[in-house]
């Protein structure tokens, strides 16, 4: 149990980016996790690579990146990563850590890591050309007598701080993307935000455009609505002139014919329309020159041509430049 509780315990110890146990942790505000400040710094100078130095003799500015544990943004003063407070607390309890257990990261599983082919060799050695851990007797006498070796914690190390490398450099790379996504969010929002703009403003243009046709057909209208009043005045008051004509030269004639028929001289020339043949005349003198002259009633002359206009606004488009 105690066993399993150290072990529990390394985890809480190791640096997310050097795989190691922390050195000299700092806090990442807000969000409190843990980085060793070398792994920090390599992580913040790569996300901030123009970032100037403690020791340049420009001012420095501030800069950001993200916690590796929990993709938080961190966003620092001009004092970069030496500006975050030190985690004295894991300090402590690392050097506790380390008085008890006076042995170094992940010993207990290397103590039991034993060679396959001499079960009492414990593997100490690095073969670099099978690229695969062994021991001295496999070196000497096994399979690995003509390779090249190294000493194990040599190799263990160099990859690992490879690897811590290629971390860090993996997070900046991150960071520099999500950067890029963000970036790139923020101007398609802004891209639907200047369309919508400019959809508004395109409408009120064309209903500007509307309001003038319809203000110009309403104008043209009362035009054509004007002359036709007009001309249907004059000719029903032709209509009515030759209608009262029309009647009385109707009544003319029954008073004609019924005197006709009056068979006796006396009583016809005693008729109150003895006088009809005057009347007749005059009746028939009475001028009917008073009528519409040959086309009077086209209104042909209120076409109008659009082919142009119609022309002209299939020709709108976009101003360039402005």
């Amino acid at each position: 149990a105690e066993a399993r509780s150290m072990e529990s315990l390394e985890k809480q110890l190791i640096c997310p980016i050097c795989l190691e146990m922390f050195t000299k942790p700092v806090v990442i505000l807000p969000c409190q996790h843990n980085l060793c400040r070398k792994c920090a710094n390599d992580v913040f100078q790569a996300s901030n690579p123009l970032w100037q130095s403690r020791g340049s003799s420009a001012v420095p500015s501030g800069g950001r990146f993200r916690c590796p544990s929990c993709r938080h943004e961190v966003v620092l003063d001009r004092h970069g990563v030496y500006g975050l407070q030190r985690n004295l607390l894991v300090e402590n309890i690392i050097d506790i850590y380390k008085q008890e257990s006076a042995r170094p990261l992940h010993a207990k599983a290397e103590q039991h890591l034993m060679c396959e082919e001499h079960e009492d060799e414990r593997i100490n050695i690095y073969c670099l050309r099978c690229e695969a851990p062994t021991c001295s007797l496999c070196k000497v006498f096994g399979a690995h007598k003509d390779c090249e070796v190294a000493p194990l914690p040599a190799v263990y190390q160099r990859q690992k701080s490879e690897l811590s490398d290629g971390i860090a450099m993996l997070v900046a790379g991150n960071d520099r993307i999500q950067a890029i996504i963000t970036q790139m969010e923020e101007i398609c929002h802004t891209i639907e935000e200047n369309g919508r703009r400019q959809k508004q403003h395109l409408g009120l243009r064309f209903d500007s455009l509307y309001s003038i046709l319809e203000e110009r057909k309403k104008e043209l209208l009362q035009s054509i609505a004007r002359e036709q009043e007009a001309k249907g005045q004059r000719v029903r008051g032709l209509i009515r002139q030759y209608g009262d004509h029309l009647e009385a030269s109707s009544k003319l004639v029954e008073s004609a014919i019924q005197a006709m028929e009056e068979p006796q001289m006396a009583v016809y020339l005693q008729l109150p329309g003895v006088c009809l043949p005057c009347r007749i005349t005059d009746m028939s003198k009475v001028s009917m020159s008073s009528r519409p002259e040959p086309g009077y009633e086209n209104m042909d002359h209120f076409s109008i041509n659009v082919d142009y206009v119609a022309e002209m606004l299939r020709t709108i488009e976009f101003q360039t430049g402005a």
